[in-house]
């Protein structure tokens, strides 16, 4: 028996944690990742944190405004208002911790300005904010005896009443969550883990789609195993597709090109040299995400080129090298000179807006289950997430639900229950991987072709046609098969693709990232589209 069990290893998951060790030095805390323990979403993040700190130009309420304007009305704005409040003490904490934010010469934090946001106020760390936030809580998580980070543990299913026997609905009030299976990759066996309480930090869905900024494990794990324990999950449609990803025929993930470029002057341009954005939106190349990214692939049918460009060749060569040095090489390294050559880029899966319902303790539909970072629905994007507020919403509810903790672990009984040890009988290893692997490319083109930024009523009932096909012959194969790591992944991409499809279909109405040919108004039908 654990007492509390994390997976996933990035902001969200390692600042939780950190704060348990502390809270509860005789409480064993176990994180479990399917990866190496740096392998996150977190270490990808580019631009920064989105927090107020100047208070001279910035208030909170402007950053909550702009949060409510980008989100298109859907956002919680209680939740709104405890993030951008809270943030500050919260990223005071990582700096504490030792992370390293960008200062100019005078000592003060330098500040980046992104999409959708009305003043400077992002802290970042060169272009590698990400990464400097995951090397700083990994360093301190290891400082803490009672923490353990059990690395390639992929976790296959939550153990709740229904590995009992009990027949579980979606409408069932007091499902509750007990520990995980999990698939040990090292040793190739299924473990039983028990724990008191569990917290899903598995980040989101970008390799469903065939172009992403995100890494090769962002598969939907989390949210697919909620789905299947019957916990409650919602706005699936908000997937947002990051506007500037770097154009790499056959290369996967993309090379994030950040926000921040744009921020500091960079300006979106057809083939011609023209302003992309002077079209569609006043606030051009730094309008909000879902806008610019709709406008790049607007222009991209219209004149049918593979991608548009990023011009940065007017911008101060010293200060971009002091800020954008990963890009600047990346692109060197492609024969691309920044100072001379416009960037080639394109739209791509970046960000999941919706996910596991939670309230504002990070608390799920499940009992003694919660989750935090971006597979959560907390509320706070609404129908689309202003730039740079994942990491502040990841470490915010991840201390939401480290008081939650505190206060019901000391009332939290060990279960008497006897769950079973997981039965693999009746199985044997696939005589074919390519079964598996043509499949994940399968549902990589039909979430492209039918579930991407523009969509239909068509192409939706096309995509669930085929992804209904898909799921019957992998439930086939994990019914017949030994379970693998590929397979599990195939299993919770389709999961996923089917929710992502299923609550467009549900959404009839335009609104932030889910936009429909079939209802292009703005006519706001639901404040969510809940399965």
């Amino acid at each position: 028996m654990t007492d509390i069990v994390i997976i996933g290893s990035g902001i969200a998951g390692l600042s939780l944690a950190v704060k348990l060790a502390e809270k509860f030095p005789e409480k064993k805390i176990l994180i479990l990742t399917k990866a190496n323990e740096g392998d996150s979403n977190t270490q990808y993040a580019q631009g920064g944190i989105a927090v107020v700190t100047n208070f001279e130009n910035d208030t909170y309420e402007k950053h909550i405004q702009d949060t409510l304007i980008a989100g298109d009305g859907l956002c919680n704005e209680e939740v709104v208002d405890i993030v951008v409040r809270e943030g500050r003490q919260r990223v005071d904490e990582l700096i504490q911790w030792g992370t390293k934010f960008d200062k100019n010469e005078d000592g003060a934090y330098k500040l980046g300005k992104e999409g959708g946001h009305s003043e400077f106020r992002v802290l970042h760390h060169k272009d590698i904010t990400g990464w400097e936030v995951e090397r700083s809580l990994l360093a301190k998580a290891h400082q803490a005896k009672n923490i353990e980070i059990s690395q390639h543990h992929f976790v296959i299913d939550l153990l709740t009443q229904h590995h009992l026997g009990r027949v579980i609905t979606r409408v069932t009030k007091d499902i509750q969550c007990y520990g995980v299976y999990v698939l040990n990759l090292e040793t190739n066996q299924i473990e039983k883990i028990e724990s008191k309480m569990v917290v899903l930090a598995t980040g989101g869905f970008g390799q469903i789609y065939r172009a992403t900024t995100n890494p090769s494990i962002a598969t939907g794990d989390g949210i697919a195993m909620v789905y299947r324990a019957k916990g409650r999950v919602a706005n699936l449609e908000f997937v947002q597709f990051h506007p500037t990803a770097l154009y790499e025929p056959g290369v996967s993930p993309n090379f994030l090109i950040t926000e921040a470029v744009r921020g500091d002057g960079a300006i979106l341009r057809t083939k011609d040299g023209s302003d992309l954005m002077a079209n569609y939106d006043k606030r051009g190349s730094l309008a909000p995400r879902d806008i610019v990214a709709r406008a790049i692939d607007n222009e991209m049918k219209k004149s049918g080129e593979d991608h548009m460009y990023l011009d940065c060749r007017h911008m101060d060569k010293d200060n971009f090298l002091h800020h954008f040095p990963n890009i600047y090489e990346k692109c060197k390294s492609i024969g691309i000179d920044v100072f001379k050559d416009m960037i080639p880029v394109v739209p791509a899966a970046h960000y999941a807006c919706g996910g596991i319902n939670v309230d504002e303790f990070g608390r799920s539909s499940i009992k003694n289950l919660y989750a935090c970072g971006e597979c959560s629905n907390t509320g706070l994007h609404g129908a689309n997430r202003l730039a740079s507020n994942s990491l502040l919403e990841a470490i915010v509810f991840s201390h939401r639900i480290f008081e939650d903790i505190c206060k019901e672990l000391p009332n939290i009984k060990d279960s008497e229950a006897q769950f079973p040890q997981w039965n693999a009988d009746g199985t044997s290893d696939p005589k074919e991987m390519v079964i598996i692997t043509q499949s994940i490319k399968e549902l990589k083109d039909i979430m492209s072709s039918y579930v991407g930024i523009v969509r239909n009523n068509g192409r939706l009932k096309r995509a669930q046609e085929r992804l209904y096909l898909l799921f019957k012959e992998t439930e086939e194969l994990y019914e017949t098969t030994t379970i693998s790591p590929q397979l599990l992944e195939l299993r919770n991409m389709i999961t996923i693709g089917y929710l992502v499809t299923r609550c467009a279909m549900l959404r009839k109405e335009s609104r932030g990232l889910h936009y429909t040919t079939d209802y292009p108004e703005h006519t706001k039908i639901a404040d969510s589209t809940m399965l």
